[in-house]
């Protein structure tokens, strides 16, 4: 197996960028179509990027935008040859019809090689910080 941890750290730091530069096609760009999500802010477990998209542009509707995020301690383990698994803690500045909010979040994304040899994201679950 040959070691892909490099390679998910740059895939997970293009995500992060352009999560943090709230710009909505490539960051969902950076997950398979079939890829799930599971965000301690919302009651819905998204079974598919379409539904995550849906999710996202109701949010904006209310006003949602990414001011900005950090990715802190990303740690890569590795599961099988095409999927491995990142760990980090977020810094997320984010803006809403309530103000401007800092969040404090780990989250896990497991990641898997593409045909084309690019690692794109097919879960994500997001939790606050204890």
């Amino acid at each position: 197996m040959t070691d892909p941890r490099d390679a998910v750290l740059g895939a997970a730091a293009d995500l992060v960028s352009a999560f943090g530069a709230h710009d909505a096609d490539r960051y969902f760009g950076s997950f398979a179509p079939e890829a799930t999500f599971v965000f301690h802010t919302s009651p819905r477990y998204l079974r598919s990027r379409a539904e995550y998209e849906a999710e996202w542009r109701a949010w904006e509707a209310d006003g949602f935008h990414v001011l900005g995020c950090e990715s802190i301690g990303p740690e890569v383990t590795p599961i099988s040859d095409g999927v491995a698994v990142l760990v980090h803690q977020v810094r997320t500045r984010v803006r809403d019809a309530d103000g401007e909010h800092h969040l404090a979040e780990r989250e896990t994304i497991v990641f898997r090689l593409e045909a084309n040899g690019r690692w794109l994201g097919v879960h994500e679950h997001l939790s606050a910080e204890p």
